[in-house]
């Protein structure tokens, strides 16, 4: 069956509890941990009860509605609900601070907010009085106490209900009127001064996504929600997910393990960082494992490289960043068709025998593939995963583009980039220095692939803008054109590789954004830190490169004459070291994603020209290749 077309949200509600009607359409689990499946009717059923009820409270079309809560099926009723009223939601998880709930639900002019638990109400009520919009409170968790002045989510479904019972189709009438230009969501993400910036997507942009997200799913089969669902990225999937009638199951980190195995899931989305982990794992076992299945397991991954290889190169999906010539293709072709002839055989019986088992194993039995996002997949990760059995299809975008730019496909699996851009999609790769669009540029060879630039978009993903910042939203939207502030080229496989970041934010491999800035202004007030650049792209956690102070560890009993001795010296490490854990702490207001968990000492002092600019802003881009050595040595292979 095709996925559904529709133009909003509410629509694809509505249209998948009449094309899907008690097919399970969310499971999650019980006390008891066992699954528990939520219809497609259902769901509808549920939501218009919830829009109804939030009317019934004085809740107005197009209202901003905050949502603070993680992956749960409470969380996709209320997202039903809000949009079935005609209204956008605001969402976070509930590691969220205290300073941002402050700020984000009086910036989103706030009057109705969803609350997943207790915790995350006393962080509310700590900042409640700040918050001189807010009128009503509602508490999703069922096990949680009642609260006076707090309204319960299982009361208002209820009432909901009894409403509908008598006639009420006030929520039908809401979402009828919903245009694709309204919003349905404001994300808010962190900004260059740390503020956060409230992207503003619309109903047209998530249906965009959801036209062209490269899954074809069967009604009935199995998709697993680990991500952040208040995430674009894990948004765009579940709604995918339901345009076709899949099953989306509610897992966590903690369980994914024992999920996999247990849901046997079709497809997911993931981020780089449960498959870096993954493979550790299974390297781990093979170590650990008898000498004969060692090698035998070596045998298979050998056998099967060289026969992948060989098929992706006929296929013409090897990475080609310079535009091979004949010669070379034809010397390729050669020793590539070599292997496949050496190789097919044992291949074909060392997968049965020993990879057959490992997708097993890990639950990928029935696996067709994940899209990872939210960061780059390690090279060797990548390329064991796709050959073994068990695609990952990497893909690219942000969270102002509702998010995805560009993805791989069963068709065009190029390991090493993101794949060819989405449908509908514009892009210009852009010189960084003078501002001249590199590719598409017919006056240079290949129209400008291979070129490295700023990558440039244009689309109907595209945001409408930052909520209430127009100087924000001017500086990266000109002409319908979104600056991603990333850097990459177009492969000669008509692909995107992406190269690094040309704007601060680090991206970690679980898929957080982190803002360097906030980090490293609070590091710098240190007395032993003179300057510091925070590092971390693409990794499992931050470290720092730190030119250390030498009049403030000699004030702190160092006895030190230069910034080289201080590098050497285990005792001003282990300064530096508690120094840190002390600054970047939960209970300085940063989140554990947030934590410098290693340094490095550079040798000298950052200098305006070299490593800053003018205004004494770090150059990025510099440090990273100046001292690349070192962040190397931070994150060992």
């Amino acid at each position: 069956m095709a996925r559904l077309q529709v133009s909003t949200l509410a629509e694809l509600y509505r249209n998948a509890a009449e094309a899907y009607e008690n097919r399970p359409a969310f499971a999650s689990k019980n006390a008891e941990g066992q699954y528990r499946p939520t219809s497609y009717r259902s769901l509808y059923e549920q939501g218009l009860a919830l829009a109804t009820a939030l009317i019934d409270l004085g809740v107005q079309p197009r209202e901003h509605v905050g949502l603070l809560a993680d992956n749960r099926l409470e969380w996709i009723i209320c997202d039903a609900g809000v949009q079935l009223a005609g209204c956008a939601d605001v969402p976070r998880g509930t590691d969220i601070t205290e300073g941002e709930i402050a700020y984000i639900l009086d910036h989103a002019d706030i009057r109705v907010t969803f609350v997943e638990n207790l915790a995350t109400l006393e962080k509310l009520g700590r900042v409640q009085g700040q918050l001189n919009q807010l009128e009503t409170i509602i508490l999703m968790d069922p096990k949680a106490a009642a609260r006076d002045g707090v309204l319960r989510l299982q009361d208002l479904l209820a009432r909901g209900a009894e409403l509908r019972a008598a006639g009420d189709r006030r929520a039908e009438d809401r979402s009828a009127a919903i245009q694709p230009e309204d919003l349905f969501t404001i994300i808010y993400t962190s900004g260059t001064t740390g503020t956060p910036k409230g992207v503003q997507l619309t109903h047209a942009n998530m249906a965009s996504q959801v036209r062209n997200l490269p899954f074809d799913l069967v009604p009935g089969e199995r998709t697993l929600s680990i991500l952040p669902i208040w995430h674009s990225y894990e948004r765009v999937f579940e709604m995918v997910a339901i345009s076709m009638g899949a099953c989306t199951y509610y897992t966590s980190i903690r369980s994914i393990a024992e999920d996999l195995k247990t849901v046997k899931p079709n497809v997911m989305c993931s981020a780089p960082r449960l498959w870096e982990n993954l493979y550790q794992k299974l390297m781990h076992r093979v170590e650990e494992g008898a000498p004969f299945k060692r090698r035998l397991f070596h045998m298979a991954q050998h056998s099967t490289c060289a026969v992948k290889r060989a098929e992706r190169f006929f296929r013409g999906q090897q990475l080609d960043l310079t535009g091979r010539s004949t010669k070379e293709n034809l010397h390729l072709g050669i020793s590539h068709a070599a292997n496949w002839l050496l190789y097919y055989l044992p291949h074909r019986i060392l997968d049965k025998v020993v990879l057959s088992k490992i997708r097993e194993a890990v639950g990928c039995s029935e696996f067709r593939g994940t899209i990872s996002g939210g960061g780059a997949l390690q090279p060797h990760v990548d390329e064991f995963f796709n050959f073994i059995g068990i695609p990952v299809l990497e893909g690219y975008g942000l969270t102002e583009s509702s998010p995805v730019l560009a993805v791989r496909t069963w068709d065009n699996l190029v390991i090493g980039t993101v794949g060819p851009l989405y449908p509908q999609t514009e892009i210009r790769i852009v010189d960084l220095n003078t501002g001249d669009i590199l590719y598409p540029n017919k006056s240079r060879r290949g129209h400008g692939r291979g070129l490295r630039g700023e990558i440039h978009v244009k689309g109907p993903q595209v945001m409408k803008g930052y909520y209430k910042n127009p100087a924000g939203t001017a500086s990266v939207l000109h002409d319908g054109w979104l600056n991603t502030g990333d850097i990459g080229m177009i492969t000669f496989n008509d692909c995107l590789k992406i190269l690094g970041r040309s704007k601060d934010t680090i991206v970690l491999l679980s898929g957080e954004n982190v803002e360097p800035v906030p980090i490293e202004c609070r590091l710098v007030h240190s007395p032993l830190i003179d300057n510091c650049m925070v590092v971390g792209q693409d990794q499992k956690a931050l470290a720092a490169l730190i030119v250390p102070s030498l009049l403030g560890f000699r004030s702190s009993g160092i006895q030190t004459s230069s910034l080289e001795e201080i590098a050497k010296d285990p005792e001003a490490r282990d300064l530096m070291d508690q120094e840190l854990r002390g600054l970047i702490s939960k209970a300085t207001g940063f989140k554990n994603f947030e934590r410098i968990t290693d340094f490095r000492f550079v040798t000298r002092p950052f200098e305006v020209g070299r490593e800053l600019t003018g205004t004494y802003k770090l150059k990025r881009h510099i440090i990273t290749e100046m001292y690349g050595d070192l962040i190397k040595d931070l994150y060992p292979e």
